[in-house]
């Protein structure tokens, strides 16, 4: 009898400890994944019956904030995007579904009050009980945002602005785009109809296009090229190469032709502000398994995408040529000088390869986020300025900047000179999936004496860009735009 007893008491004891160690391992190790759970019922009455900080540009536009809701809503407040699908890219929205998306999700702590690291910078409102939400301040500017949104004129394509110093963006938006509003609202019913419109619309306006899908850079990864040759010492700017009109490749029948079928050659800086492929093709060629690793110097890499700090969707790493494959595949590498595939880079990779050829071949972490404040606009946290990589030196980054403000001056990409103000820059056809389409490019950077702002700009062949139009046609008045405008002119 004793010993059932003494049995039973030890079960107990045992299932007291494991009930003791399972409420443990939820309310201290497990704690911030269940609160963080969209599915926590809890953790949505909260989120949603408070409000949360705002988003704001850095000229004083705000893009995302909390309003008190009316009328028989289940929450107090709701969350809403005065500037709909301008900024929708970048805030993303706040759901009552899924994830938040954008900086809503990034900075979620931070909008939500959780981020407590900046409660030692705002002492005063703790001590007061004020509510502990913080405002995001973005680097974007709403003149900008707004430029590059009527240059595209609704055709399907991306600009990105970025400062050359800090990589902080100035302006990234892509058409097409969506309205934030309705899927934030909290009719369940609305939101599942507009995500289900949204996925089946071949345009895919929810996916960010400018930072988040690859594309062929075409001819303004000639730049890059550039740099791997000169770094490689297996060219110079004047380096001369015989006028061909095509170029024959190893381990191929079908010889790679310069755009339009015309004949070219000289030196590097020549070939460069005629766009001459055969050139690029060549340098490629040499470049041999020693291209993948210096494209991966100007963040060109698979499986690493920029840190930019946008989620859900992130940045999109862009790709090349797999390392050691130039032996079994040397076409590739061929085409690779000249932007074409196996390439793919995002419009905001090709922005920040403009950025640090700028910066003296220092590749900054690229962010959209600048500050975060107090609800009085006092400033809690600056966020600071970080280096992701080295892409070449600054003699070389130098070099090349000449080379491409010789093409804005007199090749290329003379349509996008500023009346004033010396341009450094490269334009881009790329080929497409789609017989007779191209991607019309062209990356610049300004004032080249002293590189303040770069900018990439892409206007996608499917939008009907013809293989007769060019990037520096097409996309370089854009890219003029947005320097002229972001300098102040």
């Amino acid at each position: 009898m004793n010993r059932a007893i003494k049995r039973v008491g030890v079960a107990v004891v045992v299932l007291l400890l494991i009930l003791v160690g399972q409420l443990s391992y939820f309310q201290v190790v497990d704690a911030k994944r269940l609160a963080n759970d969209p599915n926590n019922v809890r953790t949505l009455l909260k989120e949603f019956n408070r409000a949360r900080g705002e988003i704001q540009t850095a000229d004083g536009e705000v893009v995302a904030q909390s309003v008190p809701t009316t009328g028989g809503d289940d929450f107090k407040y709701q969350r809403v995007y005065p500037t709909g699908g301008l900024f929708a890219q970048i805030t993303g929205y706040q759901s009552l579904l899924t994830d938040n998306s954008g900086v809503e999700n990034t900075y979620n702590d931070v909008l939500t009050g959780r981020d407590k690291t900046l409660d030692i910078g705002n002492l005063g409102g703790v001590l007061s009980g004020k509510q502990d939400t913080q405002n995001v301040v973005l680097s974007l500017r709403k003149n900008l945002q707004q430029l590059a949104a009527d240059q595209l004129e609704g055709r399907r394509g991306s600009v990105v602005v970025l400062d050359v110093k800090t990589g902080g963006v100035l302006a990234m938006y892509s058409n097409p785009t969506y309205d934030p509003n309705v899927l934030a609202s909290h009719d369940t019913k609305a939101v599942n109809d507009a995500s289900t419109l949204y996925n089946l619309d071949p345009l895919k306006p929810t996916l960010p296009r400018a930072y988040a899908e690859i594309f062929p850079p075409g001819s303004t990864f000639k730049t890059v090229t550039s740099i791997a040759s000169i770094d490689a010492g297996i060219s110079t700017p004047d380096r001369s190469f015989p006028l061909l009109s095509e170029l024959k490749l190893p381990q191929s029948t079908q010889p790679l032709k310069n755009f339009g079928g015309g004949t070219c050659g000289g030196t590097m800086t020549v070939a460069l502000v005629n766009s001459c492929n055969v050139v690029f093709a060549q340098l490629g060629l040499e470049l041999g398994n020693d291209f993948v690793p210096r494209m991966a110097n100007c963040g060109v890499e698979a499986g690493n995408p920029p840190p930019l700090d946008l989620a859900n969707p992130g940045a999109a790493a862009s790709v090349g040529p797999p390392a050691g494959s130039f032996d079994n595949d040397k076409p590739s590498f061929a085409r690779a000088g000249i932007g074409q595939d196996p390439v793919a880079t995002t419009p905001l990779e090709m922005a920040m390869v403009a950025a640090a050829i700028g910066n003296g071949g220092t590749m900054m972490v690229p962010h959209v986020a600048q500050q975060i404040t107090d609800s009085d606009g006092k400033v809690l946290r600056d966020l600071a300025p970080e280096t992701w990589k080295t892409c070449t030196s600054p003699a070389t980054a130098r070099t090349v900047a000449d080379m491409m403000v010789q093409v804005v001056q007199r090749g290329t990409g003379v349509a996008a000179q500023i009346t004033g103000v010396t341009v450094a820059g490269k334009s881009g056809t790329a080929q497409t999936d789609i017989e007779g389409k191209v991607h019309a490019w062209f990356v610049a950077f300004a004032p080249a004496e002293n590189p303040q702002y770069a900018v990439s700009v892409i206007i996608e062949g499917d939008t009907g860009v013809s293989s007769e139009q060019t990037g520096g046609a097409v996309s370089a008045p854009i890219a003029g735009a947005m320097l002229a405008a972001a300098l102040g002119r």
